[in-house]
């Protein structure tokens, strides 16, 4: 007996894929879902649909694992996000992103319609190649569900199609993503457990206790793998960052964007800072941690404990975007400061190259840049290059909202 669908099952099936993807587009169109990158805290409008589902709220807990790698479907909003730098033999180095994003809407629980989408799943995808200039980069959705997408809640398992990310037995993640444009083939070695980010895994993201996340990163993960460009495939190595965080909650009122930088530092260790800004471009909230190879916390090479210091960003040069018209900070001096003694660090962000605009209204929304950055030490010319990593810089191109 043949295996071959019949001509009827063929159009069931497109008739199927279309519906699907209907909903989810009217559910972007008219619901507040996610923010325009996975380091957002949700922007959400407030519902007057008593059915409407209750989010979970970040409580303080001890993170476990490996289930806390997995998904956590009551919360509003959670991210799986890889960052790296490869190393290509006959070439430049290059960078790369591959991010995926989940989503819980406001539709009823109840809701009696199999195609009402309660679950949404988005991805990105990004080169950053020399050679090309600017990013070659790509997105999908769909929701969760009938095939289409999936993300357990046992272990890191999301997927969109042909576009995969999961965690093995033996702690290495392992991506696979086919675009028109390029392929991706990659494994991630983990260098150690997971770095709790904030206070043992709680991540606060403003004034009010509800302004927070569950968040740890991955830092100084092995890249092994290839990838393919226009046809031609290239064997890559490197370093790599992932970042798992999930929250259900508002950003401060005010606050129109943030900037983000995740470095692996040469000696081991790794660096995290962010800001969450006004219009005005002042900081409504700041963190930074710097952790030596062994993960400890308290290392800030200023001779100062780590809760009295703080992160101020200082924007050096402006790249304009023709497709947005945002003007992106793409190379940042960073003051790290310890308040009661006043000694000071400065650090500077270099971008691989300017134009790492990520266009992503086909999906998540809006315009965000998501760049390959080096990480040099001093303000001098000749300061020594001692790490290398991404930058995140949201709320340029307009407030982070849908």
């Amino acid at each position: 007996m043949s295996s071959t669908p019949s001509p009827t099952m063929i159009l069931r099936r497109v008739f199927f894929e279309r519906a699907v993807q209907r909903s989810i587009q009217r559910s972007v169109q008219t619901a507040a879902l996610i923010g325009a990158t996975p380091h957002a805290l949700v922007l959400a409008r407030g519902s007057t649909d008593n059915q409407a589902p209750e989010f979970e709220a970040v409580r303080p807990r001890r993170l476990r694992f490996p289930e806390d790698h997995g998904a956590h479907p009551g919360f509003r909003t959670e991210w799986w996000y890889l960052t790296g730098w490869l190393e290509r033999q006959d070439a430049p180095p290059c960078g790369v992103q591959i991010t995926f994003f989940r989503a819980r809407t406001r539709h009823p629980n109840a809701n009696p319609s199999r195609f009402a989408p309660t679950q949404l799943l988005f991805a990105h995808a990004a080169l950053a190649l020399p050679e090309e200039g600017r990013l070659l980069h790509d997105q999908r959705a769909a929701r969760i569900g009938f095939g289409l997408a999936q993300a357990a809640v046992q272990d890191t398992q999301v997927q969109i199609g042909p576009w995969k990310l999961a965690r093995t037995e033996s702690d290495q993640y392992r991506a696979q993503i086919r675009s028109q444009a390029f392929e991706l083939a990659l494994s991630f070695k983990s260098a150690g457990a997971p770095l709790l980010q904030g206070n043992n895994g709680v991540s606060t993201k403003g004034p009010n206790p509800e302004q927070a996340s569950f968040y740890y990163s991955r830092p100084q993960l092995q890249v092994s793998g290839e990838i393919q460009v226009r046809s031609k495939a290239q064997t890559v190595t490197g370093r790599a960052w992932l970042d798992h965080e999930w929250s259900s909650t508002l950003l401060e009122t005010g606050a129109v964007g943030w900037d983000w930088v995740g470095i692996n530092l040469h000696d081991g260790g790794s660096l995290t800072a962010f800001r969450i800004r006004d219009a005005h471009g002042n900081s409504r909230w700041q963190h930074v941690a710097w952790r030596d190879a062994q993960g400890r916390q308290e290392v800030l090479q200023l001779g100062a404990p780590q809760s009295t210091t703080d992160v101020v960003f200082e924007p050096l040069r402006i790249w304009r975007s023709s497709r947005s018209g945002a003007d992106w900070p793409v190379s940042m001096r960073l003051r790290l400061r310890d308040q009661p003694s006043k000694k000071e660090r400065t650090l500077r962000l270099i971008p691989l190259l300017d134009d790492q605009e990520v266009d992503a209204r086909a999906s998540t929304g809006g315009y965000y840049w998501e760049g390959a950055v080096r990480l040099v030490d001093g303000d001098h010319s000749e300061a020594p290059e001692i790490g290398r990593g991404y930058l995140e810089l949201t709320g340029y191109a307009g407030p982070v909202s849908l």
